[in-house]
């Protein structure tokens, strides 16, 4: 398929064009519903810190950010009224960050970055589905987004529960077990492997799996090839704080 065609080799209308397109059309007709009389002041200062715009540079942003976080030295960007006023009609993220519904890890603390900075996605043990992978391919596919990070994390109780259901063969109740079932090939890897601590090991095949997935997909993989962007693996620990990669760092 041609990124800037029309039309794919099908005769079949672009899938990114239509996307676009719909995009365009939504703003005009919240930009003709607006009036300039209820438009906030444009911002008098820029962000600090200039948007990284390579897979290379928004992965280093974020590891020093979680540097930041892991020694304490937290410089919270991007957090001020000024910051607000500057993205209130336009964002553009640098990073996307699919991870678990868990309060003890809020990606833009973690990551010390502020608001415009991430598009986030948060689902029990970063199950996807296709409303999640769509939400995911929004930034990368609408604006450039240039990094997705798939980030597991340590003592996950969403992977614990699933992995109890599926060992005991104890169907959760109401819509959880439709987590369970999609951790079930992080389950099933964890089985084959084996280990003295299965759930930790799930939670850690679970985000790479994920990530390996993502990369591969039929609207992200051409973006991959041509480096303009990367998806990567992650593993955070509630101990350090550290952020540990474990597939799919740009060079």
């Amino acid at each position: 398929m041609e990124r800037n065609g029309r039309m794919n080799r099908a005769g079949q209308p672009d899938r990114r064009a239509l996307l676009a397109a719909a995009l365009s059309g939504a703003a005009v007709v919240l930009t003709g519903c607006s009036s300039t009389r209820d438009a906030p002041a444009a911002a008098t200062t820029p962000s600090p810190s200039p948007r990284p715009t390579t897979p290379a540079a928004a992965f280093a942003r974020l590891m020093e950010g979680n540097k930041r976080w892991v020694s304490g030295n937290l410089q919270h960007p991007d957090r001020d009224p000024t910051r607000r006023q500057l993205v209130a009609h336009e964002q553009e993220p640098f990073g996307s960050v699919l991870s678990c519904i868990d309060s003890r890890v809020p990606p833009e603390l973690l990551f010390d970055t502020g608001l415009g900075d991430l598009y986030v996605m948060r689902t029990g043990g970063e199950a996807v589905s296709p409303v999640v992978t769509g939400s995911v391919e929004y930034g990368p596919m609408t604006s450039g987004t240039p990094l997705i990070v798939v980030l597991g994390h340590q003592r996950c109780g969403a992977i614990k529960a699933a992995y109890t259901s599926l060992r005991d063969g104890k169907p959760l109740p109401g819509n959880l077990q439709a987590i369970v079932r999609a951790l079930r090939p992080a389950y099933e890897q964890t089985v084959r492997e084996g280990g003295t601590d299965p759930v930790e090991t799930m939670a850690r095949n679970q985000a790479r799996l994920t990530a390996n997935d993502l990369r591969s997909n039929q609207d992200l993989a051409p973006l991959v090839k041509k480096g303009a962007l990367a998806v990567v693996g992650a593993y955070y620990s509630l101990d350090t704080g550290k952020v540990q990669v474990l597939t799919g760092a740009p060079s």
